[in-house]
C-alpha cells in the first residue's frame, strides 16, 4: 500500500510539474539496453513549463541564465527534436525514453536534440526554489551505503561534473544491478542511450555546458557546481528513486 500511495503522490507532484507521466510501469529493456530496472515517469517531446520564475534559484543561478537557458538553449532542442523525429518516422505518442535504447540507429541530430531536451526536462525538475540540504528515507541510505557518506557522494558527483572535459553531465544513476553509480556523459548523451559508457535509470542531472553558468560564474565551472547543490529538489530524486 505505501508503494501505491508514494506512486500516486509522484504522478500527482509530477503531472502539476509539467511532466508527461503515465502510470503503466515498463521494463528498462524497452529504455536502455542491458539493464533491468522499472520506471513510470516518461518524458514527451514538447518542451513542459517551468513550475517556479526564472529568479527562483537566485543566487546560486541568475535570472538571466535561467531565461536564456531555459526558453533558448533548451527550447531549441525541443524544437529539433520534434523535427527529427518527424524526418525519421518516430511515433511521438510514445515516451521518449523508447527511442534512446536504439539511438544508435538514428541520425545525430535525433541523438543531440532528443538528449539535449530529455537531460533538461529533468534538470529542470531536479531543482526548485530553497532546495539542497540531503535526501531522506531510502535514498539517503542506498547513498550511505554506496558512497559511505553523503558528503563522499557530493564529492564525487562533483568531481564527476569538474573533470567532464568541455561539455557534458554529471549523472547519478541506477545501473543494471539496481545499485546507485555515478559517472558523465559528453554533449547531451545520457545513460539511457545505447551509444553511453555509463548505462543505467537517470535519478539526478547536472548540466556542465558553459551556457548553464557563464554569465555568472564566467569560467568557474568548480564554483558553478558548489552553488548548484543549494538548489536540489531532493522530494524530486527521491521520488524518482521509490519508483524504482
Amino acid at each position: 500500500m505505501a508503494k501505491q500511495i508514494s506512486r500516486r503522490n509522484f504522478i500527482h507532484q509530477s503531472a502539476k510539474a509539467g511532466l508527461a507521466v503515465t502510470a503503466a510501469a515498463v521494463t528498462s529493456n524497452e529504455l536502455f539496453a542491458g539493464a533491468s530496472v522499472h520506471t513510470a515517469s516518461f518524458t514527451g517531446f514538447d518542451q513542459t513549463p517551468l513550475s517556479y520564475a526564472y529568479n527562483a534559484l537566485e543566487p546560486f543561478i541568475d535570472a538571466l541564465t535561467m531565461e536564456i537557458h531555459y526558453s533558448k538553449h533548451a527550447a531549441a532542442y525541443a524544437t529539433n527534436l520534434k523535427d527529427a523525429a518527424k524526418a525519421e518516422g518516430i511515433d511521438m505518442s510514445k515516451p521518449l525514453e523508447d527511442v534512446f535504447g536504439k539511438i544508435s540507429k538514428y541520425s545525430g541530430k535525433l541523438r543531440n536534440n532528443g538528449g539535449g531536451h530529455y537531460n533538461h526536462e529533468l534538470f529542470w525538475k531536479s531543482m526548485k526554489k530553497d532546495g539542497g540540504g540531503q535526501p531522506a528515507g531510502k535514498l539517503l541510505s542506498a547513498i550511505n551505503q554506496s558512497f559511505n557518506s553523503f558528503d563522499a557522494f557530493k564529492t564525487q558527483f562533483s568531481d564527476a561534473g569538474k573533470n567532464r572535459f568541455g561539455s557534458g553531465w554529471a549523472w547519478l544513476y541506477v545501473d543494471k544491478d539496481r545499485q546507485l553509480k555515478i559517472g558523465s556523459t559528453p554533449n547531451q548523451d545520457n545513460p539511457l542511450m545505447d551509444v553511453s559508457e555509463i548505462k543505467g535509470t537517470p535519478l539526478l542531472g547536472l548540466d556542465v555546458w558553459e551556457h548553464a553558468y557563464y554569465l555568472k560564474y564566467q569560467n568557474k565551472r568548480a564554483d558553478y557546481i558548489n552553488a548548484w547543490w543549494n538548489t536540489v529538489n531532493w522530494e524530486f530524486v527521491q521520488q524518482r528513486f521509490d519508483m524504482l
